[in-house]
């Protein structure tokens, strides 16, 4: 049975990543026919074509390989400085000239006199800005409301003031997870008899509503008294306590210490469904954690590296498509969850795909989205200071002359699944 049900995660995790995957080109392809730019190819995939059909002057299709798509707009690339695109060249010396001729060459291999205003780099700057960028914002908008259906349908698990376990000493954050000793003290909650099941009403006159409210209230008692009021079987009781003082982790930065009031006890966690402005908030942090992840995505692949021939794999570290196809396997299956758990699971991970696809896909850098992104703003920056200043239109940006970057970006990010690949294979990342 778990057999079946982790085959099934995997599958519903790979369409779901094909389905983001169309979606993304699709971002490209509808401003694209919208502003007037020919386009001549839509795929899924890359690869061998499995299925394709022409509509009009595109070509839709599904290749073998799912790991990306594309969209063929014509005229990506402007002609040379001074030279009719419908000329044949003068050869080139240099190996990135003659990449870059090359590559011009083949951008214009079907393109004629008619098409010369459907060309991409001829479209008023702001027309490339919303194409280019239309495949991450789509992304952008996946992951919002996977996280909205997750947060907002089903609900996130927040700490209540329910009793899940009480602590038999107080220990410091610094000697977090060694073993209570006799030299210990105990916590007031053990003192006062405190049990799991408990529900803390008020906190020395204060009637508490959630977990964060009663935490807040504790921290801030230091070691003074406190007369606490909670429900046990369905009765009320009373008990007078002097809370502790521990060094703790700060609410704002946990990895500052700070002494603060300690009682001793942990909150059960439950399901609640939460609003927009909590999406919008997971939403934030989110995107903080992945901004740094692809900040320190090189430091972090040398890791892989070397887990991929025997290190030990960091749990929390880059995975490729097929690590990721592995995990929402295991969310499926481990600590048996319920239908609706693993709904929230697999929708969660898609949503933080998606998410890092956004973002890795602004990089101002080609092959990647946020490459052209950049070309689009400069092309504005040169023209409008070019009109303020009177002098004469500088044209447009040519992005070809950073094909070598494109090619060594290209080159480096090939490398970099291989390896993610081969490690997800022979040492993946595991959630038990």
């Amino acid at each position: 049975m778990n057999t079946l049900i982790y085959t099934g995660g995997v599958i519903i995790f790979v369409l779901g990543v094909v389905i983001s995957i169309a979606l993304h080109e699709v971002g490209h392809l509808y401003p694209a026919k919208r502003f007037g730019v020919k386009v001549t190819q839509y795929f899924v995939g890359f690869g061998n074509t499995v299925w394709s059909v022409k509509r009009g002057e595109t070509e839709y299709g599904i290749k073998s390989i799912p790991l990306g798509g594309y969209v063929k707009m014509v005229g990506m690339l402007p002609p040379a400085k001074g030279q009719d695109p419908h000329e044949v060249r003068d050869t080139n010396t240099g190996l990135f000239t003659q990449l870059i001729s090359d590559a011009r060459e083949a951008e214009y291999e079907h393109v004629g006199p008619e098409d010369d205003e459907r060309l991409f780099y001829r479209k008023p700057w702001w027309q490339k800005l919303i194409v280019m960028s239309g495949g991450p914002m789509v992304n952008i908008v996946l992951a919002t409301v996977l996280f909205a259906i997750v947060f907002m349908g089903f609900g996130a698990l927040q700490p209540t003031t329910t009793i899940s376990g009480v602590s038999d000493c107080a220990i410091s954050d610094t000697e977090a997870g060694r073993a209570c000793t006799d030299q210990d003290p105990v916590t007031p909650a053990k003192k006062i008899g405190l049990q799991k099941g408990d529900t803390i009403v008020s906190f020395n006159g204060t009637k508490v509503a959630d977990w964060e409210e009663l935490s807040g209230l504790i921290r801030a008692n230091g070691a003074k008294n406190a007369t606490i009021i909670y429900e046990r079987d369905g009765v009320l009781e009373s008990s007078d306590v002097k809370t502790s003082v521990l060094a703790r982790g700060s609410i704002d930065n946990p990895d500052k210490l700070v002494n603060v009031g300690f009682l001793g006890v942990s909150p059960t966690t439950e399901m609640e469904r939460q609003g927009p402005v909590f999406v919008g908030e997971q939403m934030w942090d989110y995107t903080k954690g992945t901004v740094d992840v692809i900040v320190h995505l090189p430091q972090r692949m040398v890791a892989v590296g070397k887990a991929a021939f025997g290190g030990e794999r960091e749990a929390d570290g880059p995975i490729s498509v097929v690590g990721a196809s592995r995990v929402a396997g295991e969310m499926v299956t481990v600590d048996s969850p319920s239908m609706a758990e693993r709904t929230v699971r697999l929708l969660g991970l898609l949503a933080a795909v998606n998410l890092f696809v956004a973002l890795f896909n602004f990089i101002p850098l080609l092959p990647l989205d946020g490459g052209h992104i950049a070309g689009a703003l400069w092309e504005a920056v040169r023209r409008g200071w070019a009109k303020l200043l009177g002098k004469p239109d500088p044209g447009y940006v040519d992005v070809a002359k950073m094909l070598p970057v494109a090619y060594a970006m290209g080159a480096l990010l090939m490398i970099m699944s291989v390896i993610l690949i081969y490690a997800d294979i022979v040492n993946p990342v595991k959630l038990t």
